[in-house]
């Protein structure tokens, strides 16, 4: 009998950790969020879309590229959902 099995087991029972940057969702009261954002992070509000009446989608892009992807809640709590680099803005297409 191979002796590997047990740990072989115990590898696949405990998952790891993931490699983010943001390991889990972030929330707060949107303007203590808002105020991180912008004071910490050194980013602006670029866009928004509403997603139901009760959230909006809030994507905050900084001077270097980074960007933030935020919910705001009805509630007025507002949560940070991914972050990441290289944001680029693409100009909109006339389809004529």
């Amino acid at each position: 009998m191979i002796r590997l099995l047990p740990i072989t087991i115990a590898l696949v029972a405990s998952p790891l950790q993931a490699q983010s940057p943001i390991a889990e969702v972030l929330c707060a009261p949107s303007s203590q969020l808002e105020a991180k954002l912008k004071g910490q992070f050194g980013t602006t509000r670029r866009a928004t879309g509403l997603r139901n009446p009760e959230e909006v989608v809030e994507v905050w892009t900084s001077q270097n590229g980074d960007w933030t992807l935020v919910i705001a809640y009805a509630s007025g709590r507002s949560c940070i959902v991914a972050m990441g680099e290289h944001w680029a803005e693409t100009a909109l297409q006339n389809p004529a």
